[in-house]
């Protein structure tokens, strides 16, 4: 079923599971971010990582994240408890609640870019009394489908990103450039640090968290 995406702009609370981290998250609409689902092999080694991959995951391994610019975020309490990880050297900036291990989202390593693809988990999109279609607007697309666990028959998932996606996203990215809302980031400093150390998983683990995602059934 194809759902229309909304003009109407939400501000959308945001908080972890134990409710140390809270904050906002306002511009959300199906015209001012992208909803996708992202089945990557890095995305499930992320929730595995964190210890509750069965909450973060759908059954075929999926992530559901809402791509948007940073500076439309911001948290009101528990700021300190952002923590940062890299499964590699070089890969991308996995930040979550330290207090709980609830994801928060995804960005570059560069705050230049006005990207954090923000993961469900800490979106309170069932705040209001519309549907989370109505809230975040449809699923764009479901993407590395090829690392989809179970049956992929129903998904209609791409292997990859397909290029008709790259247009609504450096769309996004290029307004939002113009607009200045690659800062404030609250993943970022004034230097353009992380505003967390990102801590880049040890090889051992890596191995293990892998060996635990590809491990059948």
């Amino acid at each position: 079923m194809d759902f229309p995406i909304l003009t109407r702009v939400d501000v959308v609370p945001l908080h972890c599971s134990c409710g140390q981290l809270r904050g906002r998250a306002r511009g959300i609409s199906g015209r001012r971010g992208i909803r996708v689902v992202c089945y990557c092999d890095d995305c499930q080694a992320f929730a595995i990582f964190l210890g509750d991959a069965d909450r973060i995951l759908d059954a075929q391994g999926g992530t559901e994240i809402f791509q948007m610019p940073p500076a439309r975020l911001c948290f009101d309490a528990g700021a300190e408890r952002l923590a940062c990880m890299r499964l590699r050297p070089g890969g991308l900036l996995r930040w979550y609640a330290a207090c709980c291990r609830t994801p928060v989202g995804n960005t570059l390593s560069s705050p230049q870019v006005p990207f954090v693809g923000v993961i469900h988990s800490i979106l309170d999109a069932d705040s209001s009394q519309r549907s989370r279609e109505e809230v975040l607007g449809p699923v764009r697309a479901r993407v590395h489908g090829r690392f989809a666990k179970g049956d992929r028959t129903p998904l209609g998932a791409h292997d990859k990103i397909p290029p008709a996606m790259l247009v609504p996203f450096l769309k996004m990215i290029l307004v939002a450039r113009l607009r200045g809302e690659h800062r404030p980031s609250p993943f970022f400093d004034a230097h353009g640090e992380p505003s967390a150390r990102p801590q880049v998983l040890a090889a051992e683990e890596l191995r293990r968290i892998e060996a635990t995602r590809d491990a059948p059934g």
